[in-house]
């Protein structure tokens, strides 16, 4: 397996310890100058301009996208600097300036406001890429976009998907007359990429197709915490490590356990009348502190509450910054949960959604049963 070395290539071990705190620090921006600007020691195999890969923190799609980027870089000796861009603490545009970046990737992601419009402005090469159809409907607000600036937007492919793409067929024609096939990745490796971002896909394009795709992604959420490329200089070799078939063992195993978990806690649930009464009635039950297991408790009670003779809702309540939270759960696929939530401020999809209401507003929720 390809070894990848720390992704901050050139940077100073206190510029990188910094860069671990905060996303966008003095000392980020430091590195970034340093990365652009390399000693001749850091810089002895990978010479010419120096390259940018900003990735959306903390999705798969982004980090999966970072990868591609990194080894094809790699496999043409180039000089790539990786960081993740987290909407909590955003890098801004002029970060990037003077800095003497040759080309710019954003993957899975084109930033906020006129973020990329700006880049182009000094980077001679600016090239997004994102697949959510939020994205898209910004475009238009963008006006029209300089011959340096390229936005990719594909709704029907993950960005993970088109960015793998992107540099596979980028580096076959950096190497047309080779008389070997050149590959981002080995065969083995290749399959194992493969076969993650097609559930990865499938999640983002909100499919649901691909079997236990769910508990997949329940197994994948604590990969989570490893995609900071700065804080954990490994993501890569762990990215092209997870398998599909570890991961869906993983997170079948977890979804049981807390499904077990949940029916314990169903201890007397009470009738509620959502919307006093305007959407009909099911089973409720408080779950303070017990709120990470809401959406396991709601399905089952979903299924008491439709064997009760109730619409098939399972509403699990709890206090959450001086404010009932509701969460609505079903596992009818003609029921539409979202209808009361929005109704009430809140939102989500038809079989889950949220809300949250005043104790008054909830108490004229329930009626005393007779």
């Amino acid at each position: 397996m390809l070894r990848l070395p720390c992704l901050l290539r050139g940077v100073s071990s206190p510029a990188a310890s910094s860069l671990r705190r905060a996303f966008r620090s003095a000392a980020s921006l430091e590195a970034i100058l340093s990365h652009s600007h390399p000693s001749k020691a850091s810089s002895e195999d990978q010479a010419g301009p120096a390259h940018l890969a900003l990735y959306n923190y903390p999705t798969f799609a982004g980090a999966y996208s970072a990868l591609a980027a990194d080894l094809f870089h790699r496999r043409l000796g180039r000089r790539l600097l990786v960081l993740p861009f987290s909407s909590v603490e955003p890098f801004r545009a002029e970060d990037f300036k003077g800095a003497g970046f040759h080309s710019c990737y954003l993957l899975d992601f084109i930033g906020p406001r006129n973020f990329a419009l700006e880049l182009s402005g000094f980077i001679p090469s600016v090239v997004a890429f994102d697949h959510r159809q939020s994205t898209l409907a910004r475009i238009p607000q963008m006006g029209r976009c300089p011959t340096n600036l390229d936005i990719r937007i594909d709704t029907a492919k993950s960005s993970a998907r088109a960015v793998l793409d992107y540099f596979s067929n980028k580096l076959t024609s950096e190497n047309p007359d080779s008389e070997t096939c050149e590959n981002l990745l080995g065969q083995e490796d290749e399959e194992r990429v493969s076969n993650v971002v097609k559930y990865v896909e499938d999640a983002d394009l909100r499919q649901w197709q691909l079997p236990d795709s769910r508990a997949f992604h329940t197994a994948l959420r604590d990969e989570r915490a490893k995609l900071n490329c700065v804080s954990n200089p490994h993501v890569f070799e762990q990215l092209m490590q997870l398998d599909v078939s570890d991961l869906l063992a993983r997170g079948n195993s977890l979804a049981q356990n807390r499904l077990e978990a949940a029916r314990k806690l169903i201890h007397n649930p009470f009738k509620i009348y959502l919307g006093q009464g305007l959407y009909g009635e099911c089973l409720a039950i408080r779950a303070d502190g017990d709120s990470k297991l809401s959406h396991e408790i709601g399905l089952e009670l979903s299924k008491m509450s439709a064997g009760a003779g109730l619409r098939p809702i399972g509403a699990v309540v709890f206090m959450q910054r001086g404010l009932l939270k509701i969460c609505l759960r079903t596992t009818d696929n003609s029921t539409n949960t979202a209808e009361v939530a929005k109704a009430y401020g809140g939102g989500g999809k038809a079989s889950s959604s949220s809300f949250a209401l005043r104790m008054d507003e909830f108490n004229a929720w329930i009626r005393e049963n007779t």
